[in-house]
């Protein structure tokens, strides 16, 4: 792992006992001694800190000093209606390419006078430099580059971090503040990755650690890793980037319509006018070929990425597959997503997916399979 990079909590990971392991060009924690079950649970009943400063974080300025100009431009590349933001809030977004598929999904806060998006660290250079080309007009596209970031998930997220940063209880899902602190300016939104009530914190570098630490200091909080992560997020109904949506999945087929505003559907206020918006559109209008949805096996096996899913026992073609599956600690149960002809992704339609050459049935269902604890 010589080539890898490592973010500000690395010595506090190896201090942790933490097992390491490549994961976006980063050396990053995958589990604890705890275990990955135990993780995912503890998130679920206290609070969970997670170390995600491998994402990228990036300042969108306008260069007319209007906040307005910044989310105008940035519409140029996403679906969504960035105009109707309003300062202290945060909206999910993805960017998308001429043939609709997802380059990669990002989170987007209007501060008074700026954009400020997080994006995925495996593609964090390609979104700043796709930013960089498109934008350049209209806004400065500044890298933050000295910053760490924290999650810090879970019911006892509130309590852990208002000890800390008075003020943050009164905060509501995806509103974002700053606040002053003994560990510098804190940019915080109350969002996640795991459908927990919780916190995304933005730290000064060096600061990053002693927060870690005080954090941990709090009653019930523990730290994760990425195992959990992934489990916590697929209970959640969450998307993985590279697994779930892709370049070759448009919003559509990946069943995220509900991120796209009216303003920028057919008919809206500032339709289209963002990459592969024809293909969306159309896709709206006559409905996708196929369609991500939740998949629960029968019996206690978990149905992993890659898994070809089959409408008949024996015979036939594939019409689907898995993207993520896990077992699912808080259900307790297997899980998976995945995409499946459209014809067959009625919620309860039963399905086979094909595990160590037996078909083996799976269910159509809902998700979020856990219920989200956002506090709204």
């Amino acid at each position: 792992m010589a080539d890898l990079r490592r973010t500000g909590l690395y010595d506090l990971h190896l201090e942790l006992g933490a097992k390491m392991v490549p994961f976006a060009g980063y050396e990053m924690p995958v589990q604890y001694p705890a275990g990955v079950m135990k993780e995912h649970l503890h998130c679920r009943a206290a609070a969970g800190l997670f170390d995600v400063g491998h994402m990228g974080q990036v300042i969108l300025r306008p260069l007319s000093g209007d906040v307005a100009d910044a989310a105008l431009a940035l519409e140029r590349l996403v679906p969504m209606d960035l105009l109707a933001l309003k300062e202290g809030r945060q909206r999910y977004a993805f960017f998308t390419n001429d043939a609709g598929g997802l380059l990669d999904d990002l989170m987007v806060a209007r501060w008074d006078d700026h954009l400020f998006v997080v994006v995925n660290a495996a593609c964090k250079a390609a979104d700043i430099a796709h930013m960089e080309a498109a934008l350049s007009d209209a806004v400065a596209v500044e890298p933050v580059t000295d910053r760490g970031l924290l999650a810090l998930q879970g019911p006892g997220a509130e309590a852990a971090l208002e000890a800390l940063a008075p003020g943050v209880a009164a905060m509501r899902f995806m509103d974002v503040a700053s606040f002053g602190s003994a560990f510098g300016t804190l940019w915080v939104s109350r969002s996640g990755y795991t459908g927990e009530d919780g916190f995304e914190i933005s730290v000064e570098e060096a600061h990053t650690e002693p927060l870690a630490r005080a954090l941990l200091e709090r009653e019930g909080a523990a730290p994760i890793g990425l195992g959990a992560r992934d489990s916590l997020r697929l209970e959640a109904g969450l998307c993985l980037y590279g697994s779930d949506i892709d370049a070759t999945t448009t919003p559509v087929e990946a069943a995220l319509l509900w991120a796209m505003q009216k303003a920028r559907r057919a008919g809206g206020a500032r339709a289209g006018g963002y990459p592969g918006a024809d293909v969306i559109l159309s896709q709206l209008e006559t409905g996708p070929a196929r369609l991500r949805v939740g998949l629960l096996p029968e019996g206690r096996a978990p149905m992993r990425a890659g898994t070809e899913v089959f409408a008949e026992e024996s015979g036939g073609a594939a019409i689907g597959h898995v993207t993520s599956g896990a077992y699912g600690p808080s259900i307790e149960a297997p899980m998976s997503m995945g995409y499946v002809a459209a014809a067959h992704a009625g919620i309860g339609t039963r399905l086979y997916g094909e595990v160590r050459g037996r078909r083996m049935p799976v269910l159509v269902a809902e998700m979020p399979f856990r219920p989200a604890t956002y506090k709204r």
